[in-house]
């Protein structure tokens, strides 16, 4: 099967909706991406979505926050997304340690330590009975008791978590079969003087520019380059060049992403080589294997750049042996999961 077969509409958003109500997206048969069964109990508010909002958890469609929180109007916070697959919180403890290492670096002081993030985020998940989630953690500088209060010394700062059905960016069928990609020709990763790549933020201005430029060209999405011409990142994605049995990440312009380090370590203990450099447009251009690797989505090939074959134009071997290793992480007891409570009060 092709991207062409598949009859793939790529002039949607690079986050593939889910309706209100649903929770799967379609999954190849016998795939290494599978679903559990099971069925909410919808008596409950929270079923299918709960959120943590100014210290009380409600049911995700009526989460709201303060239009005068300075997340909302200046982008001022730090977030992390961690993903829930067959009941199991993969990798949470990392997630909100960058959280944290980001908060620190903006000088943005969080309400609540580690354990208590963790506690907040698991239970959003047991009250949604979501047992596959994408699981949102934002702190925000907040806001003040004065209406658009800009003393920042008089702001209180927010953490804000939600529990919704998980959300691919890309969906399992291109996990399988592969995806498309081009690099932006009208913009550029944000240079690392103005924004800092390694605290994952909502200015997301190139970003999208780069989405819409990618539909434009009959592609899923883009990866950029930066001023310099080497490779940054994607749309919420780390790229991951495969050469010659040896795989390379960018250093640079790009979130040192959970994701990746899952990759990383992966490839480590199959002995093949990994490491985190400088990756020059030639390099992706010349790769024989590319994936894009993110928490909304797991590790999906990228078999095309700009209209070309990326190698045979097929999902390459390291990539499969990696996806699917990935995948099976997340049944597998281990320090990277925590199996989520269901049972929690409603």
């Amino acid at each position: 099967m092709t991207l062409a077969d598949s009859g793939t509409d790529f002039s949607t958003s690079n986050l593939v909706a889910v309706e209100p109500g649903a929770i799967r997206e379609d999954t190849p048969p016998g795939s290494v991406i599978q679903y559990s069964d099971y069925e909410l109990d919808t008596s409950s508010p929270y079923a299918g979505g709960a959120a943590w909002i100014e210290g009380e958890y409600v049911p995700a469609s009526e989460a709201r926050i303060s239009i005068f929180d300075t997340g909302f109007g200046h982008s001022d916070l730090t977030y992390t997304v961690a993903h829930v697959w067959h009941g199991n919180i993969f990798r949470l403890a990392d997630h909100i340690e960058r959280l944290l290492d980001g908060a620190r670096k903006l000088r943005l002081a969080s309400p609540y330590d580690e354990t208590e993030i963790a506690e907040i985020a698991k239970r959003c998940v047991g009250l949604s009975q979501l047992r596959e989630a994408y699981v949102n953690i934002t702190l925000t500088r907040g806001y003040g008791k004065r209406k658009g209060e800009k003393d920042l010394s008089k702001l209180t700062s927010q953490i804000y978590v939600y529990a919704i059905p998980y959300l691919w960016a890309f969906p399992p069928y291109e996990q399988i079969f592969g995806t498309s990609a081009v690099v932006p020709r009208h913009v550029q990763r944000a240079g690392r003087n103005t924004i800092d790549p390694t605290i994952k933020n909502y200015q997301w201005g190139d970003l999208t520019a780069a989405s819409f430029e990618a539909k434009d060209r009959g592609a899923r999405t883009g990866i950029l380059l930066d001023a310099d011409g080497c490779v940054a990142e994607g749309p919420g994605f780390n790229v991951v060049v495969v050469k010659d049995g040896a795989l390379a990440s960018p250093s640079r312009n790009a979130l040192p992403g959970i994701t990746r380090k899952t990759v990383f370590e992966i490839a480590h203990a199959r002995g093949i080589s990994a490491e985190l450099r400088d990756v020059t447009s030639r390099e992706l251009y010349d790769a024989d294997e590319l994936m894009a690797v993110t928490t909304a989505g797991g590790v999906t090939p990228i078999t095309s750049l700009d209209g070309a074959a990326v190698g045979d134009g097929e999902p390459g071997p390291i990539t499969v042996a990696i996806r699917d290793r990935f995948w099976a992480l997340m049944d597998e007891p281990s320090d990277l999961i925590d199996t989520i409570r269901y049972d929690v009060d409603r």
